[in-house]
Parts: structure tokens; C-alpha cells; sequence
């Protein structure tokens, strides 16, 4: 079974079903049967687990204009089974599809925190936002979401990375709260509210990703969690 093709191969009858395999077996589709892990954080997007074709048309038929692909694409010109069964029910559905990636054990780059930026600010509504578990990477976008887009205050933004969603702060993924928890320290030192053009500057100035990543330190559990038994992507 091919996990990764190129769009002449999914074309094919044994790269569709490659595809489709590849999506239940590879991606744990078959999990998500159980729980899409889907929640609106407003009237406008909902954020969620990597969706189904089927999911796709059922979105379609409620209205649904955009998906945010926060899996983003390989660096390869062959992409995942899954991904080539999305994006050709989202052409069929009529919804565009955006890969944006984003990380679960890195502190977001500073493009992909502009781009998303402005795609809130410039897509058609209402969209969803997911990766593979509905978790971490949907949990940052959704956080940025919050900030960014709807400009609630910091504390309730970061709620989106949470247990609830299945976000495990304690592992390697932790490190997605604590660039928040930096941001934090950043505008308590500079003595502002915690905001969105204040925290944009700051990502375009002074933000040092590789410190976070040095300076923090996840729990061996919550790693045992996260790499081992839930094997987060």
C-alpha cells in the first residue's frame, strides 16, 4: 500500500483504494468514527479532527465555505492518501481548501502566525480548522483564532489548548503553551494588556523561536502520553 502519491497515482483504481486505506488504517480514521473531536468556538468556525469525505459533504450541506488544513503539505510532491481524498471532496462540495502548516512540538513560526492572520481576517465564513487529532495544531489556530480574529482576552483564547480537546500541556506539545506564556511575560514587561497588535509587533520584532524551544522542558509522562500511547503527529 502506497501512503503517499502523486495525483496521477490517486487517480488510479489502486491509488484511490491505497488512498482510502491509508486514511481508516495509517491516519486512524477508524478512530475517529468514535470522535471527530469537533466543537464551534463561535457561529463562525468550528474547529476538529481530520475530516472524512463524507464529513466534507455533510459540511457542505450545512454551508460550510472554508477549510483550514493546518496538516499542510510535505516538502514532497507526493502527498498523503488522506489528503487527496480531502481535497477532492472539498472541489466536488464547493469549499476551498487551504494547507497552512502548523506545529505541535515547535512554537509557531512567524509567517504562518501572519498568514492565518490574515486568512480570519480575508476567507469566506463559516470555515473549520483541523489537523490529524482535532487537539494541538487545531488548538493553536483556534487560540489564535480567539486572539487574533474575535480579540478576546488572552486567558480565554488559551482555553482552546486545553485537556478538553485532548491537548496535553505536559508533554512535547506543551510548548505551545508556553510561547503563550512568553507572549505573556513579554507584555507584563512592557506594561500593556496582553493584545493583538501588540503581540503581532512582538512576533515581528523580538519573537525568538528557537529560545522557546530551548527553554522549555516537558514532563517524561506527559511525553510518555503524547509520543508512546496517543502517538500525537
Amino acid at each position: 500500500m502506497s501512503i503517499f502519491m502523486l495525483p496521477e497515482e490517486f487517480d488510479t483504481p489502486q491509488g484511490r483504494k491505497d488512498a482510502w486505506r491509508s486514511l481508516w488504517l495509517v491516519d486512524h480514521g477508524f478512530m475517529r468514527k468514535v470522535s471527530k473531536n469537533e466543537h464551534w468556538i463561535s457561529d463562525e468556525m468550528v474547529r476538529s479532527a481530520q475530516p472524512s469525505p463524507k464529513d466534507i459533504k455533510e459540511w457542505a450541506g450545512r454551508g460550510l465555505k472554508t477549510i483550514i488544513n493546518l496538516r499542510g503539505l510535505r516538502n514532497n510532491p507526493r502527498q498523503p492518501g488522506y489528503w487527496h481524498l480531502e481535497r477532492e471532496a472539498c472541489r466536488e462540495a464547493g469549499i476551498e481548501m487551504v494547507d497552512l502548516r502548523a506545529y505541535s512540538r515547535e512554537a509557531p513560526k512567524p509567517e504562518f502566525i501572519f498568514e492565518i492572520d490574515r486568512l480570519f481576517r480575508e476567507m469566506e465564513y463559516p470555515a473549520l480548522m483541523h489537523c490529524k487529532s482535532g487537539a494541538d495544531r487545531a488548538g493553536i489556530g483556534s487560540f489564535l483564532y480567539e486572539f487574533l480574529k474575535q480579540e478576546k482576552p488572552i486567558a480565554e483564547a488559551r482555553e482552546q489548548l486545553s485537556f478538553k480537546f485532548g491537548h496535553i500541556k505536559q508533554g512535547k506539545t506543551g510548548v505551545l503553551d508556553h510561547f503563550i506564556d512568553t507572549y505573556e511575560a513579554r507584555a507584563k514587561a512592557d506594561g500593556v494588556e496582553p493584545n493583538r497588535e501588540h503581540f503581532l509587533e512582538w512576533i515581528g520584532t523580538d519573537y525568538d523561536r528557537d529560545a522557546i524551544r530551548a527553554s522549555f522542558e516537558p514532563q517524561a509522562l506527559g511525553s510518555l502520553l503524547t509520543e508512546k500511547i496517543l502517538r500525537r503527529e
